[in-house]
C-alpha cells in the first residue's frame, strides 16, 4: 500500500494512494487518526485499509497538501556514514560501527514545505536518504526478525548546514536547524518493495542537475542490521524514524562546493517510493514577510 498523510478536500487524515487518486481513510474510520501513529502502534490493522477505500470518496492526489507521516516521533535516529564513496568524499575512515546521531522534531518538515536556508550560513547541503518508519517496537531485536518491525519506507532529505556541523566533533548543530529535514510524502508498506528496500535507485537533483545517484544496495548497514544494532542500546517504539544515510555527491564534497540556493527546488527520488520536492527559502525573506504582515 501507498499511504499519504495530508490535508485534502475531506480534511486532514491518512490517505490511501492509487495512481493519481487518493482516499481519506480517516474520514471513514476515526480510529486511524491524523497521521500514521495509530497504524504504527497496531491500533488499526493495515490489512483492513483496502476495504475502507470503498467507503471513501476519491480525491485528486495533486489536491492534497502533504503533512508529516508521524507528527511527533519519539526518536529520529540517523546514520551519518552508510555509503563507502560518501565516507571517502568526506575524508573519514570506513567505520566498523555506524555513525549515529539524532534529529529533533523542529528540524523536520513535510514534502512541499519550504526548506529554510538559515541567515547565519549559506552552507545548506542536501542528502538523499531512505527513511524507515518503525511499526512494532522492541529491544534486542534480532537481525532475522528486524524487518517485521518496519511499518513502511519513505524519503528523507537530511538537510545539513555544514559550517555548523564542522564547529564541533558532535554533528548536532548542523543537523538540527529548523525546517531543514523534508520527509515524505508517500509511505510505502514493505510488501510493495524488495526485502529491506534494497536495490532501489536513489537520486537528488535540482531541475535537470543530478546531484547524487546511487542504489540502496550500496549501504554498508542494511535496514535489518541497523534495526538490530540500534535496538541493542535503545528500545525502538512505534513511530520512531530511522534515516539510512546518504550516497556520494553531497555539495560540500564538490569542486566548487554546491550549496542549495533560495529560489531552487530540491528533489529526492527513490525508486518505487516517489519524489520529495521542497523549495529553498532564505530565513531572512521569511522574517521580512512575517514583519510585513
Amino acid at each position: 500500500m501507498r499511504l499519504l498523510v495530508g490535508m485534502g478536500v475531506s480534511g486532514q487524515g491518512v490517505y490511501l494512494v492509487d495512481g493519481d487518486q487518493a482516499w481519506n481513510l480517516t474520514a471513514v474510520d476515526e480510529r486511524i487518526g491524523a497521521d500514521l501513529q495509530a497504524l504504527s502502534e497496531g491500533r488499526v490493522d493495515l490489512a483492513s485499509l483496502p476495504a475502507l477505500k470503498e467507503k471513501a470518496k476519491a480525491e485528486p492526489l495533486s489536491s492534497i497538501v502533504p503533512g508529516l507521516p508521524i507528527k511527533a516521533p519519539g526518536k529520529i535516529i540517523c546514520l551519518g556514514l552508510n555509503y563507502v564513496d560518501h565516507i571517502k568524499e568526506g575524508g573519514y575512515d570506513i567505520p566498523t560501527y555506524p555513525a549515529l546521531f539524532m534529529r529533533c522534531t523542529t528540524s523536520m518538515i513535510p514534502a512541499g514545505a519550504p526548506m529554510i536556508r538559515p541567515s547565519c550560513s549559506e552552507q545548506l547541503d542536501y542528502e538523499a536518504e531512505l527513511m524507515v518508519i518503525i511499526g512494532k517496537g522492541g529491544k534486542h531485536i534480532s537481525e532475522d526478525a528486524a524487518l517485521d518491525h518496519v511499518l513502511g519506507y519513505t524519503i528523507f532529505n537530511d538537510g545539513s548546514v555544514r559550517e555548523y556541523q564542522r564547529k564541533t566533533h558532535q554533528w548536532t548543530p548542523g543537523k538540527n536547524f529548523d525546517a531543514t529535514g523534508p520527509i515524505g510524502p508517500v509511505v510505502v508498506t514493505p510488501d510493495e518493495l524488495p526485502e529491506g528496500a534494497e536495490g532501489l535507485k536513489i537520486e537528488s537533483r535540482v531541475g535537470s542537475e543530478i546531484l547524487q545517484s546511487a542504489t540502496t544496495s550500496d549501504m554498508l548497514w542494511s535496514v535489518a542490521r541497523t534495526i538490530a544494532l540500534i535496538s541493542e542500546y535503545s528500545t525502538l517504539e512505534p513511530g520512531d524514524l530511522l534515516a539510512m544515510g546518504t550516497p556520494p555527491g553531497v555539495g560540500h564534497a564538490k569542486t566548487p562546493q554546491r550549496w542549495l540556493r533560495p529560489g531552487e527546488v530540491v528533489e529526492v527520488e527513490i525508486e518505487g517510493i516517489g519524489i520529495c520536492a521542497n523549495p529553498i527559502v532564505a530565513e531572512e525573506d521569511i522574517v521580512a514577510t512575517e514583519a510585513a504582515e
